[in-house]
């Protein structure tokens, strides 16, 4: 049967398909438009089952706030190429998916899939529609939602990155807009030391005491070769010593003598290091940690030398931030 211009506008038009999509399955359906539009939609699920394992590292990060300002959602719809998340129909469909959430705040991703959105497309279906209409994989790799008295949002880098961040009451819209720039810029781990993850302060105090060793041996180690008459960067690795007796620089026994103050003196130092200074030092270092990667004691960055908790005293001594959620398509 003939397939007319129109009737291809149709269902283009009740499916969001390309033309040419749209054209074939009208004329494999005969031009019946509801078994047009399940062709295109099964068009749809066989792309995303062939890309199922390609990698979404482009999209778009939405962030929503309803009318009252104290509820939100963030939420990224990804793609595979950053042509596809440019594109109008792209963008459309983040935004439709970020309007249903925030309309139905879903208690996580998965159940984000069975929300209906203002199409009548489920969360799914307008991910798999996607997916057949570019050829790309789709899929939502976050999404979170945050309830407090006020909301501030912010959108940075045509939508790649984004934060949301919650106040423990109503303040200047401006205010908001910079603490949520703050958390957009510098990814703060939690809002202060006090709610940082004990698995992360574990982790760095781990990491610190680590290094704190290593510097105290390295330190004993770099005495011990000077005092040997041995430069220590001329024996800093097996592949300098080599190099640099092959350069004159230093003789075999040298070399052979190196190794020797190398390996007794950081067995020695190893063994008998004082264990509580090295706790004073790595407990220094943790609280450098805090005060770079917990929201409260970094510094602010719109103003400098002060941090964002002494900015906001300023503004209010009773506002607070109770939350806050960031995700970034660039980390």
């Amino acid at each position: 049967m003939e397939i007319k211009a129109a009737d291809v506008a149709k269902l283009r038009k009740m499916t969001g398909a390309g033309m040419m999509d749209c054209k074939k399955a009208l004329v494999e359906a005969n031009g019946d438009y509801d078994k047009a539009q399940e062709i295109i939609r099964e068009k749809g699920k066989l792309v995303a089952a062939k890309r199922a394992d390609r990698e979404t590292s482009e999209g778009s990060v939405v962030a929503k706030v309803s009318a009252e300002g104290n509820t939100a959602v963030l939420v990224c719809l990804g793609c595979e190429t950053d042509f596809v998340a440019n594109t109008a129909e792209f963008k459309e469909a983040a935004a439709l998916i970020a309007d249903a959430a925030l309309a139905a705040l879903p208690a996580d991703k998965d159940a984000l899939m069975d929300v209906v959105t203002a199409n009548g497309q489920t969360v799914a279906e307008v991910i798999t529609a996607q997916t057949g209409k570019t050829g790309e994989k789709h899929a939502v790799p976050f999404y979170a939602k945050l309830v407090g008295n006020f909301i501030a949002p912010y959108i940075h880098m045509n939508n790649k990155v984004s934060s949301i961040v919650a106040f423990s009451k109503a303040i200047d819209a401006h205010v908001g807009k910079e603490i949520a720039m703050q958390v957009t810029a510098m990814n703060p781990v939690s809002i202060s030391r006090n709610d940082c993850p004990k698995s992360v302060v574990e982790k760095e105090l781990e990491i610190a005491i680590e290094k704190t060793k290593e510097e105290q041996i390295a330190k004993a180690v770099e005495a011990a070769l000077k005092k040997a008459g041995i430069n220590p960067a001329h024996v800093d690795s097996e592949a300098h010593i080599e190099s640099n007796m092959g350069k004159g620089w230093i003789t075999p026994e040298q070399a052979q003598q190196a190794r020797e103050i190398i390996k007794t003196v950081a067995e020695q130092k190893a063994a008998n290091l004082p264990e509580q200074m090295i706790q004073n030092i790595a407990q220094g270092r943790l609280t450098k940690f805090f005060k770079e990667s917990t929201l409260e004691e970094q510094e602010f960055v719109q103003v400098g030398k002060i941090s964002v908790k002494e900015y906001l005293a300023g503004v209010d001594p009773d506002v607070k931030v109770t939350g806050f959620y960031r995700f970034s398509l660039c980390d």
